[in-house]
């Protein structure tokens, strides 16, 4: 797979869960370079998008989640 296939991988990963918490940052705010820094040297559309979840995703959804909590 191509570079540029797992960057569209987690483009379309992210759109597609784009309400799941993190998931919306990643659309709204990262850049092909950055998604390709950040992927590192994950080699499939599973690597990457697990590099994703299990990292960033995860902390902008804990963020979401604390901002939602203390509203009330």
């Amino acid at each position: 797979m191509t570079r540029e296939e797992l960057i569209q991988a987690v483009r379309d990963h992210a759109l597609a869960h784009y309400n799941d918490g993190g998931w919306d940052v990643i659309v709204e705010c990262w850049e092909d370079h950055d998604i390709d820094a950040y992927i590192g040297k994950a080699r499939t559309t599973k690597g990457a998008i697990a590099k994703f979840a299990n990292g960033v995703v995860s902390i902008w959804a804990d963020r979401q989640a604390d901002a939602i909590n203390s509203a009330f």
